[in-house]
């Protein structure tokens, strides 16, 4: 069992609440999630460096991506489901996407950062940071060298399209755009609900195997319930900015034992990785934007690879379906993890011995 320290869970608490406070006062993109990863990285890795190892519950980190997967799957409407047969252009094209993606980033990976075959396999992997690091484990990668890379993936990502998108267009779009996933009709019964579905939706992520499984299996719960009329849920204005606050509380504390140098070989390299495999993204929604609804800009972020909360929350910028962009990344990880497996298996009979 994880052992856990009181006093540090409610530092690594406060202190996402200052950094979120303070990045959504200076219009950051995603301000409470990377404010509280910010600073409660920067506690964690002051705490390593004197020889204390922070911990935080995995299971409440979990409970929060649940509740954010609960609220996504809340948006979910019988219209929907005619739009996705509209959408199989981008879905096809993820296919090349994803493994030109997954090649740029082993060459940035292995030649440029030296890094060893199997690890360079699995760090490059453009999705499913909790699988990669499961199989390449397995594999004999470098498990801290892993999960740094993945989350420098994930926090360039969420960092860059907001800006991208304030730099080249001019608009403030997602969590700093005040986007939520509220409606202003949440009462005492939808909490309840949102307290039942989440946990519930995480075990049958769990069970089912589903890639990001505790965002991904109560937004399935959740999605069904409203697509079929079983209930109609709302999500109070608060929940979301808390969801993500101790999200990234959870995220920060993922830095213990993490040396600068390895954070900035590791954020240096993933700058590299995802400028790539933003332009290859930005090159497949140029060519898509007139053979799928809503043009280029959803498509960009359907193909960005990393953050699918945040990128929902763009597409509630854009007025585009949080849903559709959601679906794209669902799938994303899904190719991601076959072509990972199909690689890792013939490394496995071309380099027996390493």
């Amino acid at each position: 069992m994880q052992q856990v320290n009181v006093f540090d869970i409610g530092a690594l608490l406060v202190l996402g609440v200052l950094g979120g406070t303070l990045a959504a006062f200076a219009g950051l993109p995603m301000p409470y999630m990377l404010g509280s990863l910010t600073f409660s990285a920067a506690y964690t890795m002051v705490q390593t460096h004197r020889d204390h190892i922070v911990k935080f519950p995995r299971n409440l980190r979990f409970f929060f991506i649940a509740t954010i997967g609960t609220m996504i799957g809340a948006r979910f409407t019988p219209d929907l489901l005619g739009l996705f047969p509209q959408y199989w252009p981008s879905f096809l094209a993820l296919i090349p996407f994803v493994l030109a993606a997954y090649g740029f980033g082993y060459i940035v990976l292995r030649r440029v950062g030296g890094y060893d075959r199997p690890t360079a396999t699995y760090a490059s992997l453009p999705g499913g940071l909790i699988e990669a690091i499961t199989l390449g484990e397995r594999e004999g990668a470098d498990v801290r060298v892993l999960t740094v890379q993945h989350f420098a993936r994930i926090i360039v990502v969420v960092v860059a399209v907001p800006m991208l998108f304030l730099l080249v267009g001019g608009e403030t779009v997602g969590s700093a755009a005040g986007q939520t996933m509220a409606d202003g009709k949440a009462g005492w019964i939808d909490l309840f609900v949102i307290a039942i579905l989440a946990p519930l939706g995480l075990v049958l992520g769990r069970r089912l195997h589903l890639p990001a499984g505790q965002l991904m299996g109560p937004l399935v719960l959740c999605g069904l319930a409203h697509v079929t009329g079983v209930l109609t849920l709302h999500s109070p204005f608060w929940l979301l900015p808390l969801a993500q606050l101790v999200v990234g509380a959870g995220l920060g504390a993922q830095f213990a034992g993490a040396s600068a140098k390895l954070l900035i070989k590791a954020f240096t390299l993933g700058v590299v990785n995802v400028s790539g495999i933003l332009a290859i993204g930005a090159f497949a929604a140029f060519a898509l934007r007139g053979a799928v609804p809503g043009g280029f800009e959803p498509l960009f972020i359907s193909f960005a690879p990393g953050g699918m909360t945040e990128m929902a929350l763009i597409a509630l910028s854009l007025e585009a379906s949080p849903v559709i962009v959601t679906a794209h990344h669902l799938f994303r990880i899904l190719l991601a993890l076959v072509i990972v497996g199909w690689v890792g298996k013939r490394q496995r009979s071309r380099h027996p011995v390493e």
